[in-house]
């Protein structure tokens, strides 16, 4: 009988960022020199290919794991169409929610009002509503979805708690976009690396990988791409850009991201020591982790 060798606990994480990172820099390194708009042919082919770097780390890590026949990490969470699937409405309402609240905030501080004036704008020119919903949905949330949180995030909190796993998570993220700054057409091109509306685009990808963290913990890659989905949809609707704006949703996701992991935490501090209600803990083996997980 072939026994499966033993899991290391970040077995696989450092090949997941060599795959992410070698694949999507690359085409976006091949948009860059090929100049043009990012939504321009030849330009548009690498900059989309490059978005689906964390997947293809994703599919590499899957298919390494099933050849060498190792269980599936202690913290990850499978899908399953069970009650948790009923978090995904209310987390995708309340990522909506922070964009819209950050930017009446905003308002209220001195900053832009809020419109949809650009967001209509930008429907009519991808050609109506479906498309619009289409491509926000697959350039981001169900690109990148699989790979930094249902492959990354479950093998970080194998050894950090789900404060941590976020911050170091939203850093390496934040780097990930790094060269979206030189791609000309692109969001991050139009803020400019060294400007406070760029600045502020790379801290938000902090909280922002909190809050997908969570999302993740209650359903899966579900909850986490409709977090990712409501906070990028609802920015592009308002066209958020100036820098009073991006600090506001920084300032507001921060709050509903530490207030969620603190809810969870006290929920997981008055759970009993033998309770099996953390939706990680089904896939855990006993080469991972073991025992009550806290945050």
């Amino acid at each position: 009988m072939t026994i499966a060798p033993p899991v290391r606990r970040h077995d696989g994480l450092a090949l997941f960022w060599v795959v992410t990172f070698a694949t999507s820099w690359a085409f976006w390194l091949t948009a860059i020199i090929l100049g043009g708009s990012a939504m321009s042919f030849p330009t548009v082919v690498p900059h989309l290919l490059a978005g689906f770097g964390p997947m293809i780390g994703a599919i590499v890590i899957r298919a390494r794991r099933a050849r060498r026949r190792q269980p599936v990490p202690a913290h990850t969470v499978r899908f399953q169409l069970s009650t948790r699937l009923f978090w995904v409405p209310p987390l995708l309402v309340l990522a909506s929610a922070t964009v819209v609240g950050a930017a009446l905030l905003a308002y209220l501080l001195g900053g832009p009002a809020v419109s949809l004036t650009a967001g209509q704008n930008l429907i009519a020119t991808v050609g109506g509503p479906v498309p619009f919903l289409i491509s926000m949905l697959i350039a981001g949330p169900l690109s990148e979805e699989p790979g930094w949180r249902g492959t990354a995030y479950p093998r970080l909190r194998a050894s950090l708690g789900r404060f941590r796993t976020g911050l170091l998570l939203g850093a390496v993220w934040a780097v990930w976009h790094l060269p979206l700054f030189f791609v000309p057409g692109t969001v991050q091109a139009g803020f400019g690396l060294f400007s406070w509306s760029g600045l502020l685009f790379t801290i938000s990808v902090v909280p922002m990988a909190l809050l997908t963290g969570f999302a993740y913990e209650r359903a899966g890659v579900a909850a986490s791409i409709a977090v990712h989905f409501g906070v990028n949809a609802t920015m592009a609707l308002l066209s958020v850009s100036s820098p009073v704006t991006m600090a506001s949703i920084v300032a507001v996701q921060v709050v509903a991201a530490v207030a969620l992991l603190a809810w969870q935490r006290g929920r997981d501090n008055n759970l009993p020591i033998d309770t099996d209600l953390q939706p990680h803990r089904a896939d855990t083996d006993s080469s991972y982790r073991t025992g009550r997980t806290r945050g």
